[in-house]
């Protein structure tokens, strides 16, 4: 009779730790589950913020505004695709009065820049009752200005920083170090001038004399843009096109800039619009979180779910 009641007891306390252990899991479950849907009202609420405003605003009277805002480059926030995409869709809309591309930038990728001075072009041309300004903040550079030339005015402050017209090709040489090192470079080929700049090879002046001619070609587009684009306001120097820089009021000196101006007092004194529409194209939902929380967030997640979900371990 003892074992009995010892089996008994045994048997009821293994249905007591299941039950315990059950009913601890359901209420994880329930705990994930009331995240999960905080996290979709969440997205709900940032959604509605992003583009109440513009709903709102679209097909009355306003001003467009673009953003370049950092390095132009592919797959940057100032990419041409992204650009182009926020352009179109703010001369696309019918209460667009005038479109303002503000830009802060130091330049970029000059095959980038020659695509959004492409497409402002075009744009001009297909909404030709529509005027593009540029607006400078602290800096518009290299690639940023050549961006700029595009516009039919640019306005800039004071202090802005305007110009850098001209081309950079850089990189490092570590043969001396490797000399020292006692490292060989072992390089293989097919074509002469494959490892063409290669850091680790010695330089080669038929190479060198080769990256300037690309950089001479990339410039003399550079400056066609620009006195395409500024035409006979340029009251061009002889170090205008040599790279240097200069403040804001410099630059409406020289031509390169037209006068003083804000994004608000160009929207209200120029285009005698107030109400100002951004249409940059910004990081959806999924790439905010991404890049806030990153792969250690996506990690936490498939562990929280490898130890809630019953079977899946």
């Amino acid at each position: 009779m003892a074992d009995n009641g010892n089996w008994e007891r045994d048997l009821l306390t293994k249905l007591a730790t299941a039950a315990l252990k059950e009913q601890r899991r359901s209420r994880m479950w329930g705990i994930f589950f009331k995240l999960l849907f905080f996290a979709y009202l969440t997205i709900l609420v940032l959604l509605t913020v992003d583009w109440k405003g513009a709903a709102e605003m679209a097909g009355k009277r306003h001003t467009a505004m673009v953003e370049i805002n950092g390095i132009i480059a592919p797959g940057a926030d100032a990419s041409a695709e992204k650009i182009n995409a926020s352009l179109q869709a703010a001369f696309e809309d019918k209460g667009t009065q005038g479109v303002i591309l503000r830009i802060n930038s130091p330049g970029g990728s000059p095959v980038q820049a020659q695509t959004i001075y492409d497409e402002m072009h075009r744009l001009r041309k297909k909404y030709p009752e529509i005027p593009l300004y540029v607006v400078v903040e602290d800096i518009c550079a290299s690639g940023g200005y050549f961006i700029a030339a595009a516009a039919d005015r640019i306005y800039v402050g004071k202090a802005s920083l305007v110009g850098s017209i001209g081309v950079l090709m850089n990189g490092f040489g570590f043969t001396g170090l490797m000399d020292k090192l006692g490292i060989e470079r072992r390089l293989i080929t097919a074509g002469q001038h494959k490892g063409f700049l290669d850091p680790f090879s010695p330089e080669k002046p038929e190479e060198t004399a080769f990256a300037r001619q690309l950089a001479e070609e990339i410039h003399q587009q550079f400056i066609a843009a620009v006195r395409e684009g500024r035409g006979k306001r340029l009251k061009e120097t002889p170090d205008m096109f040599s790279g240097l820089i200069w403040t804001g009021q410099k630059s409406i000196e020289l031509g390169l800039a037209d006068g003083l101006g804000s994004l608000d007092s160009v929207a209200r004194d120029v285009i005698k619009a107030e109400d100002i529409i951004d249409y940059t194209e910004k990081e959806n939902i999924a790439e905010k979180f991404a890049k806030r929380f990153g792969a250690a967030a996506a990690a936490g997640f498939s562990e929280t779910l490898l130890r809630f979900a019953p079977g899946l371990r």
